[in-house]
C-alpha cells in the first residue's frame, strides 16, 4: 500500500478543517509554531483614524477597559477576518485590503489628509509604517501584542508544509529543514519568506486559513 501523504500545519487547525484533510486520506501533523499574547498598553495620544493589520491586535485592543471610546473613530485594516471582527464589535471600517502594502497605497492616495494610530505586534513588518512615512502621513504606533516563536522538531517526513506567517516559517526552520516539500502559504508576504529556500510554493488566492486548506485539498484529492 502507498504510504499516506503527510501534511504538517504550522498552526493548530480548526477541527472541521483538519477533518476535510483527513477525509481525503491525508495524515495531518499540527502544532502552533508561534504564540501571541496581549500586552499592557496605554490608550493615549490617539490620532483621528486607527489601523489594524491583524486579528491579534483587535483582540488585544478589545480587551482594554477603554476600548469603547475608540468606536467613534474610522478604522482601516488588513484582512477580511480582521474586518469582520471589527465590524461585529461596533467599529466603522472605512477600507480593508488583503495586504498591508495595498492598504498603505489606499491611505496614501485617498485618505492622506487624516492622522493615524497603528496598533501593532512586536514582530510586525516594516511595509506599512515605511510606506506611510514615505507618503508624509502623520501616524504613531502602539504595540498591543507580542508574538514569540515556539519551535518544535517534527518527527514525520512531510510531503507538504502549511505556513500562515513569516514568523511561522522562521520558527519552523529553527528545528527543521525544508527540502522537496510543497509549501502552501497563506499569502504573498509569507511566500516571500521562503523565496531563498524553495521554489515549491503555492499561494492561496485569498489570504485566509480556509483558502490555504482548499489549496491543499485541490492538490491531493
Amino acid at each position: 500500500m502507498a504510504k499516506p501523504i503527510q501534511i504538517v500545519s504550522t498552526k493548530i487547525l480548526h477541527p472541521l478543517l483538519k477533518q476535510e484533510l483527513v477525509k481525503i486520506g491525508l495524515e495531518v501533523t499540527e502544532a502552533d509554531f508561534i504564540k501571541t499574547e496581549n500586552k499592557y498598553f496605554k490608550l493615549e495620544n490617539l490620532n483621528e483614524s486607527l489601523i489594524f493589520t491583524s486579528q491579534n491586535a483587535v483582540h488585544s485592543v478589545l480587551s482594554h477597559p477603554e476600548a469603547e471610546k475608540l468606536k467613534s473613530k474610522n478604522v482601516f485594516c488588513v484582512g477580511l477576518k480582521t474586518k469582520a471582527l471589527l465590524t461585529d464589535n461596533g467599529f466603522n471600517v472605512m477600507a480593508y485590503t488583503g495586504y498591508a502594502s495595498d492598504l498603505a497605497e489606499i491611505i496614501s492616495l485617498i485618505y492622506n489628509k487624516e492622522t493615524y494610530t497603528f496598533f501593532s505586534g512586536n514582530l510586525r513588518r516594516d511595509t506599512l509604517p515605511e510606506a506611510l512615512k514615505e507618503a508624509g502621513i502623520q501616524f504613531n504606533e502602539i504595540q498591543v501584542y507580542d508574538t514569540s516563536l515556539t519551535p518544535k522538531k517534527i518527527n514525520v517526513q512531510p510531503d507538504a508544509l502549511v505556513f500562515f506567517s513569516p514568523s511561522g516559517i522562521k520558527s519552523y526552520l529553527k528545528e527543521n529543514t525544508i527540502k522537496k516539500e510543497i509549501c502552501f502559504c497563506i499569502g504573498e508576504t509569507t511566500a516571500e519568506a521562503l523565496e531563498k529556500i524553495t521554489k515549491n510554493i503555492i499561494i492561496a488566492e485569498q489570504p485566509t486559513v480556509e483558502d490555504v486548506i482548499a489549496d491543499v485539498i485541490n492538490e491531493y484529492k
